[in-house]
């Protein structure tokens, strides 16, 4: 939704953003004082939309691997130091067990950073698209002799407005395809938008005795 409502406001942006109008060149644009597109369909029918999304999702995954295989190893290390717990001094065991939750600590902190780094790079996909895109709308907004473009899904009733939807997304496709390869790009030890596996909370420390 927040997605959605970024390209809005960037759409909105358009009709002050768009070049003095020569004449309509009617290729392919229907002349309109009102145009009108589907914002959600530029983000999963360009390959540059979908190269976005895949390459956030395959963060995400990453991700999820990544922390599922850290609780696993912690839970491992857990048990194995419940073990020796019987075996080892009082004093020598506390050492082990706030060894163990400093570790935990600070494994939990960073995928919780992750994961708001993930969740920053996946509102900020929207906006990297629409400047990557604007030119090529701006241009529709001026072959269709409009003033403004309006994202379908906020316009409730409309009659004779001309939706270059189709026409965007195969100039689009045709003059970038999956986009460029110069803006920030992920990491795998990037986070997860998404509930991530919960890295164990150690037991052993608070059942030590003085």
């Amino acid at each position: 939704m927040r997605a959605i409502l970024a390209l809005t406001g960037l759409l909105a942006m358009l009709a002050m953003a768009a070049p003095h109008k020569a004449d309509a060149q009617q290729l392919g644009v229907v002349t309109s004082d009102t145009v009108v597109i589907d914002t959600e369909r530029l983000l999963t029918e360009t390959a540059y939309g979908k190269r976005l999304q895949r390459e956030i999702q395959e963060a995400r995954d990453r991700l999820v691997a990544r922390n599922e295989r850290i609780a696993s190893e912690l839970e491992a290390e857990e048990q194995a130091l419940t073990e020796r717990r019987p075996d080892t001094p009082p004093d020598e065991f506390r050492e082990m067990a706030d060894a163990f939750d400093t570790k935990v600590t600070r494994l939990r902190n960073e995928a919780e950073r992750n994961s708001q780094q993930l969740e920053r790079r996946r509102d900020r996909a929207p906006l990297q698209f629409m400047r990557v895109v604007q030119p090529i709308l701006a241009d529709l907004l001026d072959e269709a002799e409009a003033v403004v473009m309006l994202d379908l899904r906020s316009v409730l009733l409309h009659d004779n407005v001309a939706d270059v939807t189709d026409l965007a997304i195969m100039r689009i496709n045709a003059r970038i395809g999956e986009g460029p390869d110069t803006l920030p790009e992920a990491t795998g030890e990037e986070g997860n938008a998404s509930e991530l596996p919960d890295l164990p909370v150690p037991s052993g420390s608070d059942e030590v005795e003085d």
